[in-house]
């Protein structure tokens, strides 16, 4: 395994996929009881957007660094937060003195209650390395060096029943969409009131048709399907967007992104700007 995120941390779809979490735990946070979060492949909590990778790719300066001189919205008002935690000296409706940009395990931590838990996996040796320092000594998150696919088998179900499984892997197999597909069907059998979200990105659209037939073909009845597509379809060596798979999201999350999304096209200048919020299902 040779993907390090630190090159690609903050760009439109980290934004993306991070707004989208931010709401489906603020969701599962509005009953006491305690929840559970698994991400099978966390990367590291925080990255420095002034390291020399982050620089070489200036992905963040398309992405995050535009959304941050954007009036502030109010459904990003809990990820806004989570940014101003983590650069205090940094004031929204401005990038200057914005620095640090989080990880999927950072933002988590940080949606965490006392009553509840996080599991972190990761395969890379170096970045689960990382996760135990930016982690020492915390009791609610839980490190484990591993495949993520092989986590989902060992910690689903969790012993809290609810909660959330993030599976966004790297895509360095060509076989990944139908590992993301046989794993939905693995967690919906053993947990089946889990909210399962999976990333993926968008590139070539016939793998992703092949992808969404096989999950229709599950029969798992609570699938939204929510893709932010900001170049145009027409090459597949490219990231032209990225997909999100919710099963059993929040109630109404469908119409919030189907009012957020274009909102984001608006504040990030997107070039090309199309929106796909829709049910996963056998229409026969």
């Amino acid at each position: 395994m040779n993907y390090r995120h630190i090159f690609h941390a903050g760009n439109i779809c980290d934004l993306v996929k991070h707004v989208v979490l931010t709401l489906a735990i603020t969701h599962l946070r509005a009953k006491d009881k305690a929840l559970c979060i698994l991400d099978t492949h966390a990367g590291t909590g925080l990255y420095d957007l002034k390291d020399e990778r982050a620089l070489k790719t200036g992905e963040a300066q398309q992405g995050i660094y535009r959304l941050l001189s954007a009036a502030p919205m109010p459904e990003l008002a809990e990820y806004f937060r989570i940014l101003n935690e983590l650069n205090p000296d940094w004031q929204p409706g401005s990038p200057d003195n914005f620095r640090f940009y989080p990880g999927s395990p950072m933002i988590e931590r940080r949606m965490l209650r006392p009553q509840d838990r996080l599991i972190l996996s990761e395969l890379h040796e170096e970045e689960a390395k990382e996760l135990r320092r930016q982690f020492r000594n915390d009791g609610q998150v839980h490190i484990h060096h591993r495949d993520g696919y092989e986590a989902l088998s060992a910690f689903l179900p969790p012993s809290e029943k609810r909660g959330l499984a993030l599976i966004d892997p790297p895509f360095e197999n060509t076989n990944e969409f139908l590992k993301l597909a046989d794993a939905a069907i693995g967690i919906h059998a053993r947990w089946r009131e889990g909210m399962v979200m999976i990333w993926y990105p968008i590139k070539e659209r016939p793998a992703i048709w092949r992808f969404h037939e096989a999950l229709i073909k599950t029969g798992i009845p609570e699938m939204l399907c929510a893709e932010f597509i900001y170049e145009e379809e027409i090459r597949a060596d490219r990231l032209n967007g990225c997909g999100l798979i919710i099963i059993n999201p929040p109630w109404k999350l469908d119409e919030k992104l189907q009012q957020l999304f274009p909102a984001l096209h608006r504040v990030l200048g997107s070039a090309y700007q199309d929106v796909t919020v829709k049910w996963l299902k056998d229409d026969k």
